[in-house]
C-alpha cells in the first residue's frame, strides 16, 4: 500500500483488517518477550547442555573406537609375533627330533652291528669248539680202527696202551703231512 492509501483510509477512519490495533501489539509483543526469554533462560541451556553431552558421548566413543582399534592393532601385531615364535619353535622342534632320530638311528645301528659282531663271534667259537671235538673224535676213532686193522694185519695184539698210542700218532701225522690241510 502506499502511502496515499493509507492516509486515505486512516481519514476513513475505517477498519483495515490487515492492521494490527495498539494492545494486540503489545500483548503479542510481551507473549514474544515471554516466549524468548523462556527460550533463552531455560531451552538453550538444557539444548545446549544436551548437545554437548552427546558431541562428548560422540567424541569419546571415537576415542573409545580409537583405543580399541589401537589395541586391536597391537594384539593382532602380538599374535603375529606370537605367531612367529611359535613356527620358528616348531621348526627347531622338528630339527631338533631329526637330529634325536638320526642319532637313535646310527645307535640303535651301532648296536645291531655289535650284537651281530658278537654272535658271529659266538657262532664261530662254537664251530672251532664243534670242529676240534669232531677232530678228537674222528682222531681217536681212527686210531682205535687203525689199531685194530694193524693188529689183523700182523697178526698180533696191540694190546699195550702206550704202544697203540704212540702208533696212531705216528700213523696220524704221516696221514696229516700227506693230505692238504682241510679247514
Amino acid at each position: 500500500m502506499t502511502l496515499a492509501a493509507k492516509l486515505l483510509a486512516a481519514e476513513e477512519g475505517a477498519y483495515n483488517p490487515l492492521m494490527p490495533h495498539t494492545y494486540e501489539l503489545v500483548i503479542g509483543s510481551f507473549a514474544f518477550a515471554v516466549v524468548a526469554f523462556f527460550l533463552i533462560k531455560v531451552l538453550t541451556p538444557r539444548i545446549q547442555k544436551t548437545l554437548q553431552e552427546r558431541t562428548e558421548a560422540i567424541e569419546g566413543g571415537i576415542l573409545k573406537a580409537e583405543k580399541a582399534q589401537a589395541e586391536a592393532a597391537a594384539l593382532q601385531q602380538q599374535y603375529r609375533e606370537q605367531l612367529n615364535e611359535a613356527r620358528t619353535e616348531a621348526a627347531r622342534l622338528r630339527e631338533e627330533a631329526r637330529e634325536q632320530a638320526a642319532q637313535l638311528k646310527a645307535e640303535l645301528r651301532e648296536e645291531a652291528q655289535t650284537e651281530a659282531r658278537r654272535i658271529i663271534d659266538a657262532a664261530h667259537a662254537q664251530i672251532e669248539a664243534d670242529r676240534q671235538q669232531a677232530f678228537s673224535q674222528l682222531r681217536t676213532e681212527i686210531g682205535r680202527l687203525s689199531t685194530d686193522l694193524a693188529g689183523r694185519i700182523v697178526g698180533e695184539s696191540l694190546e699195550d696202551e702206550a704202544r697203540q698210542r704212540r702208533t696212531i700218532d705216528r700213523f696220524l701225522d704221516e696221514l696229516e703231512g700227506s693230505a692238504p690241510a682241510v679247514r
